[in-house]
């Protein structure tokens, strides 16, 4: 008989001290068609000629800091502190223009498959 333990941890274990090079991304966990994951941001940004584009819908949360994003097509950028969340569609087109580095920002991130909704 396989016996089956619980994970844990605590998101905001591990968190550097200074701002890094580049952002920390840890999985916490995943399954077919869905990956949830600790986002670390220390001022990093996405280039001003890259945009995120993915397959799967994102559903993120600010756990700690703040950030901007910019929606392809919306004229003003999405500000976001602690607790506020976007659910971002496959192939919503978009990108970070700013994370506040001290202290970090966290995020917490859940990755599935497309709602058809």
């Amino acid at each position: 008989m396989n016996k089956r333990h619980p994970s844990v941890g605590n998101l905001f274990s591990g968190l550097p001290g200074d701002k890094v090079e580049g952002e920390i991304f840890d999985t916490l966990q995943s399954a077919p068609g869905m990956r949830i994951e600790r986002i670390v941001s220390t001022g990093q940004v996405t280039a001003e000629d890259d945009w995120y584009d993915q397959d799967d819908d994102e559903w993120v949360v600010v756990l700690a800091g703040a950030a901007r994003l910019q929606i392809e097509g919306e004229s003003e950028e999405r500000s976001l502190t602690v607790g506020d969340w976007i659910r971002l569609p496959a192939h919503c087109r978009h990108r970070v223009t700013w994370t506040q580095d001290n202290p970090p920002t966290v995020w917490l991130a859940v990755h599935h498959e497309p709602d058809d909704q």
